[in-house]
């Protein structure tokens, strides 16, 4: 039978930090410093990307530019894009260790799935120096991977490829069809699809879902499951070829992803 050979992991809200709470809460921050307001809902839209272009994207907001103009009496310029960028890595790097514990059922999953011979690459919104304190503290919790890649010295992150594409170079995977990406935004979904990998999104622990683990626990059924399920569609429609509950589901679904391998003779 064909195998799927390597796991590509997001890290925040796939990964680690259930709900993606630590890049939302630095993103609000870095607004207000600069005098001018986002709410977390719009920080999620666009997560996934690059921080400096998420912050980008940000400013691009209609009534984010009116309120700035109207603080500054001016429009925003690079410039001011960059010094809420420098707000915004230090808001993060102030909470980026603390929200680094693994989501539960990631760590035992992915130890399982090596003991099958899988390799675990990832890539990330997060820069380089924002991993090195990510990795080990994740480490500190039971969850390693074999390879981090983030868009640092990269044409760009995501939903370009070539994140991906340096994951399977580092792993040494020859085949796209043989690896998995996974993560928890809309942007995650269509950098495994433009990589051609199969793409797969997780709806518990996700920035889309957007809850605690506590109000994930205590929400009436039907109101979650009416959450859950505008994810999922949100998913799908973004190019998913699989949406997953929570991780724990995913070596079933390798399963069920290598028997339709051997089926489409891929």
């Amino acid at each position: 039978m064909k195998k799927i050979e390597c796991l590509i992991l997001d890290w925040a809200g796939t990964a680690v930090d259930y709900g993606c709470f630590a890049p939302v809460d630095a993103f609000v921050k870095s607004f207000k410093a600069i005098g001018t307001s986002v709410t977390a809902e719009e920080t999620r839209a666009h997560m996934g990307l690059t921080k400096i272009e998420e912050i980008r994207a940000l400013f691009a907001i209609g009534h984010v530019k009116d309120e700035f103009k109207a603080n500054h009496g001016r429009d925003y310029t690079e410039e001011d894009v960059q010094e809420c960028y420098m707000e915004f890595q230090a808001a993060l790097f102030g909470t980026l260790e603390e929200y680094s514990r693994p989501i539960p059922g990631v760590a035992e999953t992915i130890s399982a799935l090596r003991k099958k011979g899988i390799k675990i690459g990832s890539t990330t919104g997060y820069t380089g120096k924002m991993m090195d304190v990510v990795i080990p503290a994740a480490a500190k919790h039971g969850y390693k991977v074999d390879c981090c890649v983030t868009s640092d010295n990269l044409p760009g992150g995501r939903p370009k490829p070539y994140m991906i594409y340096q994951n399977l170079c580092q792993l040494d995977i020859q085949s796209r069809r043989a690896a998995v990406k996974i993560g928890d935004t809309i942007s995650d979904i269509k950098e495994g699809v433009n990589a051609g990998v199969w793409s797969v999104g997780v709806i518990f622990g996700s920035n889309e879902l957007a809850l605690t683990e506590d109000e994930v626990r205590n929400m009436p059924d039907s109101e979650l499951r009416e959450r859950m399920a505008a994810v999922r569609k949100r998913m799908y429609a973004a190019g998913a070829d699989y949406v997953i509950d929570s991780f724990k589901e995913l070596p079933d679904l390798i399963e069920c992803i290598e028997k339709r391998m051997e089926n489409m003779n891929l």
